[in-house]
């Protein structure tokens, strides 16, 4: 009797497992999807196929070898935003699955990475099989963070060394599952070799492009050709036509010198590379050195080689900048900091190498393009996805780099939900008082930077990312720093506002930049008075305009006045007729 029960609960459970891996499953092809969705493309129109790195129309201009590499899709990611708990991924590449010396999983893999409300990134483990189909599977994944039950936002990073002929990615039915726009931003633009390329990372997300993509959270484009970045006019043409936020020319280990290149040919060609860029576009160029793969005295010959070729190119750098160029630096082969133990064999990095290459990389572009970012959350530079059932984060943030470009603001008031609930544009469906935003500041150009759950971080991040690019404004506003009370100290709250102002003053040197105090909030009626004390200081210290109009919002003993707000912490419709006829005389006087 207990063999025949034992019998019948296996039975079940075998049952009940076919049933679950027989669970529908809804596939989605991104190359079909109706608007773009594979980022890290130069070129979206006039592509052979959907997953090409360059445009048909570089098919007979380019070397064939330089088209044949521009098929794989070496920094092409799917971005999509799902709560499931599993997560499946099939496809077809072009070519061999792995190298001698380089891994199945870096050369024809895939790789997963989520980011969680806060902003977080994190990596998903996945279980694969490679053959004439190659499958991925992401189980447990958890699928919701704390604030909300939409998901999170998913970066699927696509082979390095080979091509895709077709993918699809799968969730079960029920599940949420929804294919993210491009971003707006101008992307960091590589032009380099192998390890640019990717060699030899051990999975898609270890490349140092990567990795430095996650750590400035910026679109980034590789147009990295195995052995064939030799600073060619064909192709340095092709990067002109991309508009880009800052270029990194890494060719040098490609233009090896002898019996094919000389000094003079790579002080030309890096001479010909920057000045054809600088004809199409004023973005920052970053020359590299050769990091000359950490040789020792045995090798003399060929470290005597690669120090000729970083003289070659700062020969040329020294006579461009004579020759009045700007905004042109270099990574040095010291700042890249190498060593034996950061390459494979020599030459492609391990992954110690690319995380080597990245640090360095992103140390040198936060300097060069006034990104600075500390250790304290404060002063990290992130988005945010806190309450996507109202509002799309970045769509908000896409909508105002779209309106800055088509109705440039005079002035930018940015905080939080309290600013972006009270009114103005863009245009939100949620409106706590339109009228008095209408009334007192409709006609001043007042464009509304306000993110609901934003922290000093994430504005830090949208500065960073170009809400203050590309117009002259003349005077921006903050109130901010009430969402970070729970979390931080009042030190660390000034040290993140200090980095968000300088980064005003760095992109917007003629605005007026006008500090409000934090307004009151209840039960926190003492603290947030003498966190305001710190701003007023530090305002001070930085030649900043500082009120306090919150003043407005408080009883006589101290607390606030109940009847001006809906919970305590957001004004009603009341609380912002008070405040806007303030900061109304804050913006008119001169």
């Amino acid at each position: 009797m207990k063999l025949r029960l034992n019998l019948i609960l296996l039975a079940l459970l075998i049952s009940i497992s076919g049933f679950a891996q027989n669970k529908e499953i809804k596939w989605w092809s991104p190359s079909e999807n109706s608007f773009d969705v594979i980022n890290g493309q130069g070129w979206t129109n006039g592509l052979e196929s959907p997953y090409d790195r360059l445009p048909a129309k570089a098919k007979g201009t380019v070397r064939d070898a330089v088209w044949n590499l521009s098929k794989h899709t070496a920094g092409l990611k799917i971005r999509f935003r799902s709560n499931a708990s599993e997560i499946k991924v099939k496809y077809q590449v072009g070519g061999n699955l792995n190298m001698a010396h380089m891994p199945s999983t870096g050369v024809s893999g895939l790789d997963l990475y989520a980011k969680n409300a806060d902003g977080e990134w994190l990596c998903c483990r996945g279980h694969y099989s490679f053959g004439d189909t190659v499958t991925y599977t992401f189980r447990n994944i958890t699928p919701n963070d704390n604030y909300h039950k939409l998901g999170r936002e998913y970066h699927l990073y696509l082979p390095l060394y080979n091509s895709v002929r077709w993918m699809e990615i799968g969730v079960a039915d029920e599940a949420l599952f929804e294919p993210i726009p491009l971003r707006n931003e101008k992307p960091i633009v590589v032009y380099g070799t192998s390890i640019a390329q990717g060699g030899c990372a051990s999975r898609p997300g270890m490349a140092w492009t990567s990795i430095l993509e996650r750590e400035m959270d910026n679109p980034l484009i590789n147009l990295a050709f195995s052995g064939n970045g030799r600073l060619e006019d064909e192709v340095t043409q092709l990067l002109s036509e991309i508009d880009a936020k800052v270029y990194i020319l890494d060719c040098l280990p490609n233009l090896t010198l002898g019996e094919k290149y000389s000094e003079n040919d790579i002080y030309q060609k890096v001479m010909n590379t920057v000045k054809a860029l600088r004809a199409k576009s004023s973005a920052p160029i970053l020359l590299v050195e050769h990091p000359a793969y950490g040789f020792e005295s045995s090798n003399k010959a060929q470290k005597e080689g690669t120090d000729r070729l970083n003289a070659a190119q700062s020969k040329a750098f020294a006579d461009l900048m004579t020759e009045s160029y700007t905004n042109i630096t270099v990574l040095t082969q010291k700042e890249l900091n190498l060593d034996l133990n950061s390459f494979v064999d020599g030459v492609h990095p391990t992954d110690r190498g690319m995380e080597q290459y990245a640090l360095a990389y992103e140390k040198k572009l936060r300097e060069f393009l006034n990104e600075p970012k500390g250790k304290i959350s404060t002063t990290i530079p992130v988005t945010q996805s806190r309450e996507p059932a109202s509002y799309n984060w970045e769509a908000r943030h896409n909508k105002l780099l779209e309106l800055n470009k088509t109705n440039p603001p005079k002035v930018c008031f940015f905080g939080n939900s309290i600013t972006h609930y009270w009114g103005g544009i863009p245009e939100d469906p949620r409106k706590n008082g339109a009228d008095s935003w209408n009334k007192y500041l409709g006609d001043l150009s007042v464009h509304n930077f306000g993110f609901g759950w934003d922290r000093v971080e994430n504005v830090l991040w949208r500065i960073y990312h170009e809400e203050l690019d590309g117009f002259q404004a003349g005077q921006i506003v903050f109130m901010l720093g009430t969402n970070n009370l729970h979390l931080n100290t009042d030190e660390e709250i000034i040290a993140g506002l200090k980095l968000v102002y300088e980064a005003v003053k760095n992109r917007q040197s003629h605005a007026r930049v006008l500090i409000l105090g934090i307004y009151p909030r209840r039960d926190n009626e003492e603290r947030v008075a003498g966190l305001n004390l710190k701003i007023t200081q530090l305002a001070g210290e930085m030649q900043l305009d500082y009120s306090n109009p919150g003043t407005v919002l408080l009883q006589e003993n101290g607390k606030i006045d109940e009847s001006l707000f809906s919970d305590g912490l957001h004004p009603n419709a009341d609380g912002y007729n008070k405040l806007a006829q303030k900061i109304r005389k804050l913006l008119t006087q001169q």
